[in-house]
């Protein structure tokens, strides 16, 4: 493998039942019955960003700055319409609730084909799902953004 990876190949999952506050373990994580989201386009963004806490000194006129609370923001992931998919059909369904549900990325950036695949856990909402229709020559997609609300906890790629 190269010195870059590309996301060819990354997989995402839903868990099948929405999940409590207190899954945050690798362990938990891996406990949880997973649903694979088909014909996904885009995974988005995801990970830790800090609010900025500032506050101006009098004194020589400079602005502080502190990291406050951390958000793992929302989570845009963009599938190819397919009504016969079970991980899209698990989105839908907790797009119509309150509920939290648990999230596994597989992404396949081993640096060779002796190590795993690096996999990311997190609970969130599934916020929105909106059909993107287009054109003549588009293909529908759906988009679901997710909030999450969870640390990401990662299981590094290991050696086989």
């Amino acid at each position: 493998m190269g010195d870059i990876q590309t996301t060819s190949g990354a997989k995402f999952y839903i868990s099948d039942a929405a999940t409590t506050a207190a899954t945050d373990t690798l362990a938990e994580y891996e406990a949880l019955s997973w649903i694979e989201v088909g014909l996904i386009e885009d995974l988005g963004r995801l990970g830790d960003v800090s609010t900025e806490v500032t506050g101006a000194s009098i004194r020589d006129g400079r602005i502080r700055k502190a990291k406050g609370a951390r958000n793992a923001g929302t989570q845009t992931v963009i599938c190819f319409q397919d009504p016969f998919d079970a991980g899209q059909a698990k989105l839908r369904e907790a797009q119509a609730t309150n509920d939290n549900y648990a999230f596994k990325m597989e992404v396949p950036d081993g640096p060779a084909d002796t190590f795993t695949n690096t996999f990311r856990y997190y609970r969130g909402l599934v916020m929105s799902e909106e059909g993107n229709y287009g054109t003549n020559d588009n293909i529908m997609r759906y988009t679901f953004n997710i909030g999450v609300n969870s640390a990401v906890t990662e299981e590094p790629a290991a050696t086989v």
